[in-house]
């Protein structure tokens, strides 16, 4: 989906008990992990949110869409969408569903391959490779 954003970016790679954050720029098409909000449940403190949302200033937030390999929704999709549907409401913000399909796997690959230790970081560079996905299709 093209769009025609110009500025700051957040995506979220949500999930039942972390929420990884990424930050990024539509301009500049550059992205980079931020921070990992702690969730229950999936449901995140929204106060936290809200003060991300003030810090960064985003004109746009992108959420992971967690699909099966072949392109159907798995059981955790409807309540990352459900939060995506939160996130603009609350926000008055747009929100765009990103596949992240394969996601944190990515990540966990490359950090094992450079001898790292997969831990909660890992969600908020999921979020980033959900945000350069996005951003990879704007071109």
């Amino acid at each position: 989906m093209k769009s025609t954003v110009d500025g700051r970016i957040l995506a979220f790679d949500w999930g039942l008990r972390r929420i990884g954050v990424a930050v990024g720029n539509s301009l500049l098409k550059t992205g980079e992990p931020l921070c990992v909000i702690n969730a229950r449940e999936g449901a995140p403190n929204w106060h936290q949110v809200e003060e991300l949302l003030q810090e960064w200033q985003p004109q746009l937030l992108l959420v992971g869409d967690p699909l099966n390999m072949d392109g159907s929704a798995a059981e955790i999709t409807a309540r990352a969408r459900r939060f995506g549907r939160q996130l603009a409401g609350r926000f008055d913000l747009p929100v765009i569903p990103v596949d992240e399909r394969l996601s944190s796997r990515e990540v966990r690959y490359n950090w094992e391959a450079a001898g790292l230790v997969p831990n909660h970081a890992i969600d908020a560079e999921a979020a980033a490779v959900i945000l350069q996905t996005w951003l990879s299709e704007q071109t």
